[in-house]
Protein backbone atom coordinates (compact mmCIF):
# COMPACT_ATOMS: atom_id res chain seq x y z
CA UNK A 1 0.00 0.00 0.00
CA UNK A 2 1.08 3.93 -1.23
CA UNK A 3 0.44 6.86 -0.01
CA UNK A 4 -0.01 9.29 -3.10
CA UNK A 5 -0.01 12.56 -3.60
CA UNK A 6 -1.97 14.46 -6.39
CA UNK A 7 -1.26 18.20 -6.37
CA UNK A 8 -2.48 20.81 -9.46
CA UNK A 9 -1.98 24.47 -10.91
CA UNK A 10 -3.27 25.82 -13.32
CA UNK A 11 -0.38 27.65 -13.93
CA UNK A 12 3.33 27.44 -14.32
CA UNK A 13 4.09 30.68 -12.03
CA UNK A 14 1.77 29.23 -9.26
CA UNK A 15 3.27 26.35 -6.62
CA UNK A 16 1.69 24.11 -5.01
CA UNK A 17 4.19 24.01 -1.65
CA UNK A 18 0.99 24.52 0.54
CA UNK A 19 -0.92 21.37 -0.83
CA UNK A 20 -0.44 18.32 1.52
CA UNK A 21 2.03 20.43 3.71
CA UNK A 22 2.92 17.92 6.47
CA UNK A 23 1.37 14.91 5.00
CA UNK A 24 4.18 11.87 4.96
CA UNK A 25 3.63 10.77 1.18
CA UNK A 26 5.04 7.64 -0.75
CA UNK A 27 5.18 9.24 -4.48
CA UNK A 28 3.56 11.97 -5.52
CA UNK A 29 2.58 13.37 -9.13
CA UNK A 30 2.08 17.04 -10.01
CA UNK A 31 0.68 18.86 -12.81
CA UNK A 32 0.59 22.48 -14.14
CA UNK A 33 -2.68 22.48 -15.40
CA UNK A 34 -6.42 23.62 -15.98
CA UNK A 35 -8.58 21.42 -14.04
CA UNK A 36 -11.27 21.67 -16.62
CA UNK A 37 -10.20 18.39 -17.48
CA UNK A 38 -8.68 15.63 -16.98
CA UNK A 39 -5.74 14.89 -19.74
CA UNK A 40 -3.47 16.32 -17.65
CA UNK A 41 0.00 14.12 -18.08
CA UNK A 42 0.84 13.88 -14.12
CA UNK A 43 -3.16 12.93 -13.70
CA UNK A 44 -2.87 9.95 -16.17
CA UNK A 45 0.93 8.51 -14.45
CA UNK A 46 -0.60 8.81 -11.30
CA UNK A 47 -4.41 6.78 -12.17
CA UNK A 48 -1.86 4.20 -14.08
CA UNK A 49 0.27 4.02 -10.96
CA UNK A 50 -1.87 3.52 -8.14
CA UNK A 51 -3.45 -0.01 -7.38
CA UNK A 52 -5.63 -1.63 -4.81
CA UNK A 53 -5.16 -0.84 -1.36
CA UNK A 54 -3.63 2.53 -2.63
CA UNK A 55 -4.84 6.13 -0.44
CA UNK A 56 -4.63 8.91 -2.75
CA UNK A 57 -4.22 12.20 -1.12
CA UNK A 58 -6.10 15.67 -2.63
CA UNK A 59 -5.75 18.77 -0.91
CA UNK A 60 -8.88 19.94 -1.90
CA UNK A 61 -11.59 18.51 -4.45
CA UNK A 62 -10.98 21.55 -6.33
CA UNK A 63 -7.39 20.12 -7.43
CA UNK A 64 -8.84 16.70 -8.91
CA UNK A 65 -11.63 17.79 -11.03
CA UNK A 66 -13.39 21.28 -11.53
CA UNK A 67 -16.39 20.20 -12.89
CA UNK A 68 -18.79 16.91 -11.30
CA UNK A 69 -19.17 14.83 -13.87
CA UNK A 70 -15.28 14.60 -14.30
CA UNK A 71 -15.14 14.21 -10.53
CA UNK A 72 -17.62 11.59 -10.17
CA UNK A 73 -15.88 9.61 -13.09
CA UNK A 74 -12.89 9.34 -11.48
CA UNK A 75 -14.19 8.48 -8.24
CA UNK A 76 -16.46 6.03 -9.27
CA UNK A 77 -12.67 4.65 -11.17
CA UNK A 78 -10.80 4.84 -8.13
CA UNK A 79 -13.93 2.68 -6.02
CA UNK A 80 -14.01 0.28 -8.85
CA UNK A 81 -10.05 -0.34 -8.33
CA UNK A 82 -10.34 -0.34 -4.54
CA UNK A 83 -8.09 2.78 -4.34
CA UNK A 84 -9.00 5.10 -1.58
CA UNK A 85 -9.03 9.04 -1.97
CA UNK A 86 -8.50 11.53 0.68
CA UNK A 87 -9.85 15.42 0.38
CA UNK A 88 -8.45 16.77 3.47
CA UNK A 89 -9.99 20.38 2.63
CA UNK A 90 -13.07 18.75 2.89
CA UNK A 91 -12.38 16.01 5.55
CA UNK A 92 -13.53 13.33 2.71
CA UNK A 93 -12.53 9.97 2.35
CA UNK A 94 -14.02 7.56 -0.86
CA UNK A 95 -13.12 4.24 -0.82
CA UNK A 96 -14.38 0.51 -1.60
CA UNK A 97 -16.13 -0.30 1.55
CA UNK A 98 -20.04 -0.08 1.39
CA UNK A 99 -20.77 2.70 3.76
CA UNK A 100 -23.71 4.10 3.42
CA UNK A 101 -22.55 7.91 4.14
CA UNK A 102 -20.10 7.65 0.73
CA UNK A 103 -23.06 6.51 -0.89
CA UNK A 104 -24.86 8.98 -0.09
CA UNK A 105 -21.99 11.72 -0.60
CA UNK A 106 -21.73 9.96 -4.09
CA UNK A 107 -25.47 9.79 -4.84
CA UNK A 108 -25.34 13.83 -4.07
CA UNK A 109 -22.43 14.54 -6.35
CA UNK A 110 -24.17 12.65 -8.80
CA UNK A 111 -26.95 14.60 -8.52
CA UNK A 112 -25.66 17.88 -8.52
CA UNK A 113 -23.35 16.40 -11.61
CA UNK A 114 -26.11 15.92 -13.78
CA UNK A 115 -28.24 19.41 -12.26
CA UNK A 116 -25.49 21.24 -13.39
CA UNK A 117 -25.28 19.45 -17.20
CA UNK A 118 -28.89 20.23 -17.92
CA UNK A 119 -28.50 24.07 -16.04
CA UNK A 120 -25.57 24.56 -18.95
CA UNK A 121 -27.61 22.98 -21.82
CA UNK A 122 -30.74 25.13 -20.76
CA UNK A 123 -28.31 27.75 -21.09
CA UNK A 124 -26.86 26.80 -24.11
CA UNK A 125 -30.45 26.65 -25.73
CA UNK A 126 -31.50 30.06 -24.59
CA UNK A 127 -28.42 31.36 -26.00
CA UNK A 128 -29.00 30.02 -29.60
CA UNK A 129 -32.91 30.83 -29.72
CA UNK A 130 -31.63 34.54 -28.76
CA UNK A 131 -28.88 34.66 -31.38
CA UNK A 132 -31.55 32.94 -33.38
CA UNK A 133 -33.95 35.78 -33.25
CA UNK A 134 -31.57 38.38 -33.48
CA UNK A 135 -30.25 36.49 -36.77
CA UNK A 136 -26.59 35.95 -35.34
CA UNK A 137 -26.88 32.11 -35.15
CA UNK A 138 -24.98 30.31 -37.90
CA UNK A 139 -25.20 27.03 -36.70
CA UNK A 140 -22.33 24.99 -34.91
CA UNK A 141 -18.43 24.53 -36.39
CA UNK A 142 -18.08 22.51 -39.86
CA UNK A 143 -16.43 19.62 -38.94
CA UNK A 144 -12.84 18.94 -40.75
CA UNK A 145 -13.47 16.33 -43.22
CA UNK A 146 -11.94 13.13 -41.80
CA UNK A 147 -11.59 11.25 -45.04
CA UNK A 148 -9.98 14.44 -47.09
CA UNK A 149 -7.43 14.36 -44.52
CA UNK A 150 -6.86 10.67 -44.26
CA UNK A 151 -6.64 10.89 -48.16
CA UNK A 152 -3.98 14.00 -48.15
CA UNK A 153 -1.98 11.51 -45.49
CA UNK A 154 -1.77 8.40 -47.64
CA UNK A 155 -0.77 11.02 -50.53
CA UNK A 156 2.19 12.06 -48.56
CA UNK A 157 1.00 15.57 -48.03
CA UNK A 158 2.73 16.90 -44.53
CA UNK A 159 0.32 18.05 -41.47
CA UNK A 160 1.07 21.44 -41.37
CA UNK A 161 0.23 21.69 -45.34
CA UNK A 162 -3.06 20.21 -44.60
CA UNK A 163 -3.63 22.42 -41.95
CA UNK A 164 -3.26 25.35 -44.23
CA UNK A 165 -4.73 23.49 -47.26
CA UNK A 166 -7.87 23.29 -45.20
CA UNK A 167 -7.87 26.23 -43.09
CA UNK A 168 -7.72 24.35 -39.55
CA UNK A 169 -5.57 24.05 -36.72
CA UNK A 170 -2.20 21.58 -37.15
CA UNK A 171 -3.61 19.84 -33.82
CA UNK A 172 -7.22 19.04 -35.54
CA UNK A 173 -5.29 16.74 -38.07
CA UNK A 174 -3.02 15.66 -35.73
CA UNK A 175 -5.61 14.73 -33.67
CA UNK A 176 -7.76 12.92 -36.74
CA UNK A 177 -3.79 10.94 -37.44
CA UNK A 178 -3.87 9.91 -33.84
CA UNK A 179 -7.31 8.86 -34.15
CA UNK A 180 -6.82 6.81 -37.03
CA UNK A 181 -3.81 5.00 -35.62
CA UNK A 182 -5.64 4.00 -32.24
CA UNK A 183 -8.38 2.57 -34.67
CA UNK A 184 -5.94 0.87 -36.77
CA UNK A 185 -4.16 -0.66 -33.75
CA UNK A 186 -7.63 -2.08 -32.36
CA UNK A 187 -8.16 -3.66 -35.72
CA UNK A 188 -4.49 -5.28 -35.76
CA UNK A 189 -4.72 -6.62 -31.81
Amino acid sequence: MQIIGYKRVSSFEQNTDRQLDGVKLDKVFEDKASGGSTDRPELTRMLDHAREGDVIMVHSIDRLARNLSDLLDLLKGFKKNGITIKFVKEGLEFSNDDNPFQQLQMQIIGAVSEFERSMIKARQREGIEKAKADGRYTGGKKSLDREKVLSLIAEGVGPAKIAKQLNVARSSVYRIIKEDQKTATVRQG
